[in-house]
């Protein structure tokens, strides 16, 4: 037999197809997998579909289409205040995930350190050992997973090439502060570290908290990747549609790998959003739409015995059971969908190394009624 030497000999199927392949064969409300299962606005729906029918279904340009592209420049400049030039600082992507691949793609080398947040959404470490970097953990704790700026500054050394945040974060609904921003501007100053800021949840914070995108802050734009996400956006996820935003000199290298990646992205859906975009509430009312869903969530949860702990942003909910049980958080998420017929994610899948705090992450981008049956099961602990 041919066998294949492994980049990636330690990893594994990642915890989201196993645990909705799992709650699929025990018929469990899946909560796990960070999907809507309500239906996105029928008028992007048409606009989309208008798209197919005037015949906008051959390639768009490499780093997407302008007119999109300049929606996105005014979106940005509207809320950060920040500048990027829709030629040559913006281009569209297969969604969250390959924009930060591609990004990883153009400026790590073999034996580049990248310090990471953990936990940290499971693409970020893989990508980066493919591609020969070493990847330096932060590990952040419950209950509000706080970073230790002091701590990062010791994980830094000669061969720090970047750093990869992402707020508000998945797992944990935690945000970035204006004191962590300062913090990291301090880090970074006078150094040629660079920033991959993952802020596919940007427009979902609750609580009157403001987004701190990097792009915010002109010492950090000018060294950072920012990487946005319309699944997240216009509750379209298998749509696989995102952006980034560079300085030019850096979309140059992101571009050069991008154009041999996935070249360009689906015209039509391009087209749709584009329209859609034109409309500002389309992603300033997100906030008040998932904190409704957030704040129904949470009452609901206070009635079992599980511990609820902060969610600022995102759309999950994480929740400890330490009180209960020292069970492995993945024995007691496949307990929960087995027994009790609700599928979650172990929050010790979002560490690289052995770290468990009994922690489980629930999804909430769900029907009101979904979330009252899943609520139902779970009193049942």
């Amino acid at each position: 037999m041919i066998s294949i030497q492994s980049k990636l000999p330690h990893t594994d199927t990642t915890i989201f197809t196993v645990m909705s392949k799992l709650a699929e064969e025990h018929h469990a409300i899946n909560l796990s997998q960070g999907f809507p299962d309500y239906d996105c606005d029928p008028k992007l729906l048409n606009f989309v579909t208008d798209a197919m029918q005037k015949g906008f279904n051959q390639y768009a340009p490499m780093p997407g289409l302008l007119h999109l592209r300049e929606l996105i420049a005014e979106k940005v400049s509207d809320l950060y205040d920040a500048i990027y030039h829709p030629d040559t600082e913006i281009t569209i992507t297969a969604g969250g995930t390959q924009a930060i691949f591609t990004a990883l793609s153009a400026c790590i080398n073999p034996g580049d350190e990248v310090i990471i947040f953990e936990p940290a959404y499971d693409c970020y470490a893989p990508a980066i050992r493919l591609l020969g970097g070493l990847v330096k953990s932060y590990e952040m704790a419950p209950p509000t997973y706080a970073i230790d700026w002091e701590m990062v500054r010791k994980l830094f050394s000669a061969n720090t090439k970047m750093i990869i945040l992402n707020s508000p974060q998945n797992p944990t609904g935690c945000i970035l502060s204006n004191a962590d921003i300062k913090a990291l501007i301090k880090l970074t100053k006078e150094t040629d570290v660079l920033i991959l800021s993952d802020e596919v949840y940007e427009h979902i914070l609750f609580d009157e908290h403001q987004h701190q995108s990097i792009a915010r802050y002109p010492e950090l734009q000018e060294r950072s990747f920012v990487v946005a996400s319309f699944g997240k956006l216009l509750h379209a996820t298998g749509w696989k549609l995102g952006y980034c935003l560079a300085p030019q000199q850096m979309m140059k290298e992101f571009r050069k790998v991008h154009q041999f990646n996935v070249f360009s992205v689906n015209t039509p859906m391009q087209m749709g959003i584009a329209n859609y975009l034109k409309d500002k509430e389309t992603y300033l009312g997100l906030s008040a739409f998932f904190q409704q869903k957030r704040d129904f969530f949470r009452t609901l949860l206070m009635e079992t015995k599980l511990n609820l702990l902060p969610c600022n942003g995102s759309y999950f909910q994480c929740v400890s059971y330490a009180h209960l049980n020292q069970e492995k958080d993945i024995d007691m998420a496949t307990k929960l969908v087995k027994e009790f017929g609700v599928a979650s994610i172990p929050v010790s899948a979002f560490y690289t190394r052995n770290v468990d705090h009994q922690v489980l992450r629930f999804c909430f981008a769900k029907k009101q009624e979904t979330l009252e049956r899943a609520v139902e099961r779970l009193m049942n602990l």
